[in-house]
């Protein structure tokens, strides 16, 4: 009997062990030889950027200080959820040192210790305080939050500045490029790596629907990509929020400093790029893939989204391009994924040689350089541009990932201000959600009534409506505090907006086929 259920089982086992006996082994890191210095590190960053870096800071680490570091990587979840963690962190010990002190704690208190702008005695003891919250570095989630910490105090100088004064010009690592901030002047953050936003696009089906690659966020909006596209929920992708903002952003910049016009103008846009969509998805990831795959034509992403999966089907296609990505002609920002230091980190010394090593030449070359080339990542090719100009240079062509990349330039004439639409960022995404993608179907059937019927051009009646926001850009504020009422206020809010926007698309369809008449 059990020679029958041996036979029977021995050759499942073979099949679930051979994947794992053929797999080649992975490089090993150095071997923890007696007392090692610790660096802890809270990061959203994914797992293939982690074992890169541990890796490669272990070896400088070994190598100048004839010591073993090892790296404690904290995972408390995404960039939100770091930041939550931090804030809390931060304020439950310094109301413990507040109160141990003699101090009360009450709400404005709460308040007065973390605002940049208070000359109250508990920002005062706060800016004073040595203890932190047991991790020494934030590395990655993006340069607002990062920003927020530097200046709040949660976050201090990390001193690189003053270390290695000849990595800080133009030339090297400017502070600002297209109008972002790409490290703090303080030194409260460093940029380590680029992020730009723009369009993946499929060649093969460019080519089947007889039109040029797209060169301009308006491409997406061309009436011969009428359910071709696809597009993401702006509510549950903040890269692909960012997305939306670089349009509106861009008609702004044409039509300066008619801001209320251009703000038309970009949601027009967006409106637009979603009536050609042939599904909307909750994930940025999914789009690149169901664009790589044929089943969309384009879409909107994020450059390492783009990059990322451009390379796993050309691999996988034996060297067939899937995918590109392409940065809109003066259309985007580069925006920088920062590290900092936080206040009391409890292995400063080590924390500050990462960042040194982050931003030295051999640290950026990791996020360039092709896997296995010498400065290179060991296993994973990272896909994101450093920021350091004099390294992106320096890159030979065949050892670079992204060869002929360079997003200092491919920005262009491009210029983000921050204060005309970064203050609604989250309006933005909810009023997207709103305007077009809830009433998706409604706005489809407009714009394909106008379509049929002769095009924009002619149904000048029928565009006046599908453009019709629920308020102007000058209200804009007033409509961002709506959302600080209680939940059911805001959801009224947002269903008012819906009802509006539905009822205008149409009355719209039924103008354009008419042919523009009442």
């Amino acid at each position: 009997m059990w020679k029958r259920v041996l036979f029977a089982v021995l050759p499942l086992a073979v099949l679930l062990i051979l994947p794992f006996a053929l797999r080649p082994a992975a490089p090993a890191a150095a071997a923890i030889t007696g007392d090692a210095d610790t660096l802890v590190i809270v990061t959203p960053h994914t797992e293939q950027i982690r074992y890169e870096f541990e890796h490669a800071f272990r070896r400088h680490y070994q190598k100048k200080f004839n010591r073993d570091v090892i790296l404690d990587w904290r995972n408390v979840g995404g960039t939100s959820d770091i930041v939550r963690y931090i804030a809390d962190r931060f304020e439950a010990v310094f109301r413990q040192e507040y109160e141990q002190s003699g101090g009360k704690w009450t709400p404005e208190t709460a308040r007065n210790f973390k605002d940049p702008k208070s000359k109250s005695p508990e920002r005062a003891a706060f800016l004073s305080m040595e203890k932190g919250i047991g991790i020494d570095v934030f590395f990655g989630g993006g340069s607002y939050d990062q920003n927020k910490f530097a200046r709040n105090g949660m976050a201090i100088p990390g001193g690189v500045e003053q270390r290695h004064p000849e990595w800080f010009t133009d030339d090297v690592f400017p502070r600002f490029h297209s109008g972002e901030q790409l490290r703090a002047e303080n030194g409260g953050y460093y940029g380590v790596c680029l992020s730009s936003f723009g369009l993946a696009y499929n060649p093969d089906r460019f080519r089947d629907l007889n039109l040029p690659p797209p060169k301009n966020w308006r491409d997406l909006a061309d009436p011969r990509l009428f359910r071709q596209t696809e597009v993401a929920d702006p509510t549950k992708s903040g890269s692909v929020t960012k997305c939306y903002e670089m349009i509106i952003q861009q008609a702004m910049l044409q039509h300066d400093p008619d801001l209320a016009k251009g703000w038309e103008e970009g949601f027009l846009t967006v409106k637009l790029i979603a009536a050609n969509a042939r599904c909307v998805t909750d994930s940025a990831g999914k789009l690149v893939r169901d664009v790589s795959a044929g089943s969309a034509a384009a879409g909107m992403c994020i450059d390492f989204y783009g990059f990322s999966e451009a390379l796993f089907t050309k691999q996988l296609s034996g060297g067939a391009d899937r995918l590109f990505y392409v940065m809109p002609e003066n259309g985007s920002a580069i925006s920088a994924d920062p590290v900092q230091l936080l206040r009391g980190a409890p292995n400063r010394n080590v924390a500050e040689e990462f960042l040194d090593f982050l931003l030295s030449p051999e640290g950026q070359s990791i996020w360039m350089k092709k896997p296995g080339v010498p400065g290179g990542p060991e296993r994973s090719a990272l896909l994101r541009p450093c920021v350091r100009k004099d390294v992106i240079a320096s890159i030979p062509e065949a050892e670079n990932v992204l060869p002929g990349y360079d997003p200092y330039a491919a920005s262009g004439t491009f210029q983000y201000h921050g204060g005309w639409t970064g203050r609604y960022f989250n309006l933005i995404r909810v009023l997207i959600k709103c305007i077009a993608l809830d009433p998706l179907d409604d706005l489809q059937t407009a714009w394909q009534a106008v379509i049929e019927n002769g095009g924009p051009e002619k149904n000048p009646e029928a565009m006046a409506l599908i453009r019709q926001l629920p308020f102007s850009y000058a209200e804009a504020g007033a409509a961002a505090k709506s959302f600080s009422g209680t939940p059911a206020e805001v959801a009224a809010v947002r269903r008012e907006w819906t009802r509006i926007a539905a009822e205008n698309y149409r009355k719209a369809a039924e103008l354009a086929r008419k042919g523009g008449a009442e």
